[in-house]
């Protein structure tokens, strides 16, 4: 984090951009340099680069920056909140989860458990049962966290929402649970109706103050591409309508005129999707949200689900904006840190991708940039997300883990690849389509011994 004395000087270093404007936005597919050219932004921390403003706009800009802080006030939301965040998973509760998925998996494909360890090896067994579920969901599990995100007039247990939530969260809780774990809403039950009115009011103040400055020419650019790349995004019959595109244009828009250090950069649009979807499945009983028809939902309902998108999101991206800053080092180091775990993990399918000459950046940089939501349907990433809201950086630190376990999910198929354009044609359209929660689950569960087995030994990144 910058000195006080250099926030001071953050908008004295150049006079030839305004706040939100960019001078590049890079694609959601292929990352925006060589890495062999700029090794050393993997060998350093990388810093943040400001944007620079006009001098004669300096005035407006002092007002501009007193409103361009979405920290949370801590005197506004009590401490419950900030222990949230601070909470840590209960490592016997998940490995025991992963366990039990892996077992099951194998009972269900006909495989041997493998052999347990010696009784004083053996890792320590939980008394009571824990609350998560293994496959297919235990409905006491459910119960639980139906029970737990509902109570009134308390402060919703935070450790336990976590465990509940890890193994997957019933839809009808889903989105106030997401809420809850994302730390938009505070945990006492009784706060959060004055919390979603003063956020909702405040999102709506932005779209006021600030979106009619879309076509002004410093940002158009900006405003432009989020244009262009909306009709992308899937999927495409909830993304195409006319409301549905309105809103998301609105989102990104404000997100990036409020984040300066990074503005709009390809693969943030696909962020949007996810809560959008978990927050406005609240209030239709359509299950095929292909088939959703946006129009027949209330105004001021659509309004609430907007804004409470806008928040949600923009708490995911504080963890993880480095991944859209220039030249996004962010992603550049967690690929670099892929290549490395993987390397450890599974050496035979690591040596047969340098052997074909295929550099990670070429099919992981999508995995980074996107957070999986290109490889795996949308019901499957909704099912990612509960689990990444339930670990501690879940979408910056976790996130790096499931990908190394889902690359090795594809060893066979890989390894049987002996040609570089049919490996790399593999790698980046990997047959998921009929991948379902289950599928999910078994990877999480992989990931999580992966992190078990490395993260606390920081040598895996070396060579």
């Amino acid at each position: 984090m910058a000195s006080d004395g250099a926030r001071k000087q953050f908008w004295k270093r150049s006079t030839s951009k305004v706040p939100g404007s960019i001078q590049h936005v890079y694609g959601a597919q292929h990352p925006p340099f060589d890495p062999l050219l700029h090794s050393t932004l993997l060998k350093s921390t990388p810093k943040v680069p400001t944007t620079p403003v006009k001098a004669k706009r300096v005035s407006t800009f002092q007002e501009f920056e007193s409103n361009t802080s979405d920290a949370w006030d801590a005197g506004e939301d009590d401490d419950e909140l900030l222990a949230m965040a601070a909470e840590s998973l209960n490592t016997e509760v998940v490995m025991e989860t992963a366990h039990r998925v892996l077992r099951n998996h194998r009972q269900r494909q006909g495989q041997p458990a493998p052999p347990q360890p010696p009784a004083h090896e053996q890792e320590p067994k939980l008394v009571a049962e824990p609350p998560v579920a293994e496959l297919p969901a235990a409905p006491s599990g459910d119960l639980r966290l139906v029970k737990s995100v509902s109570e009134s007039h308390t402060a919703c247990p935070a450790e336990e929402l976590r465990k509940l939530s890890w193994s997957g969260i019933p839809k009808p809780v889903r989105p106030i649970t997401w809420k809850l774990l994302s730390g938009y809403l505070p945990a006492n039950v009784d706060r959060r109706p004055a919390t979603l009115q003063r956020k909702q009011k405040e999102y709506f103040a932005f779209i006021e103050h600030y979106y009619d400055s879309r076509n002004d020419e410093a940002h158009q650019d900006t405003y432009r591409q989020i244009h262009i790349d909306i009709p992308r995004m899937s999927p495409e019959t909830l993304i195409l309508q006319p409301k549905v595109t309105e809103i998301f244009e609105r989102i990104l828009f404000i997100w990036a005129i409020r984040h300066p250090a990074s503005g709009y950069v390809q693969g943030i649009n696909d962020l949007v999707t996810p809560f959008f979807v978990v927050f406005i499945c609240e209030h239709i009983e359509e299950e095929d949200v292909d088939r959703v028809d946006v129009a027949s939902v209330p105004a001021e309902v659509l309004r609430n689900i907007e804004a409470d998108t806008y928040w949600c999101m923009s708490k995911l991206l504080d963890g993880i904006q480095d991944n859209y800053t220039f030249a996004q080092p962010g992603i550049q180091l967690k690929v670099k840190m892929l290549e490395e775990l993987v390397s450890r993990i599974d050496e035979q399918v690591h040596g047969h991708l340098e052997q074909h000459e295929v550099r990670y950046l070429q099919f992981a940089f999508r995995w980074m940039n996107n957070l999986l939501m290109r490889e795996v349907p949308l019901h499957c990433t909704v099912r990612l997300w509960d689990t990444y809201q339930s670990e501690p950086e879940g979408f910056s630190h976790f996130h790096l883990y499931v990908c190394a376990a889902f690359l090795v999910r594809w060893r066979k198929e890989i390894l049987e690849e002996r040609d570089f354009q049919e490996l790399l044609l593999f790698l980046q359209n990997l047959p998921t389509d009929h991948w379902n929660d289950e599928d999910i689950s078994l990877l999480l569960a992989e990931a999580y011994r992966l992190k078990f087995a490395f993260a606390d030994a920081p040598n895996h990144y070396k060579k």
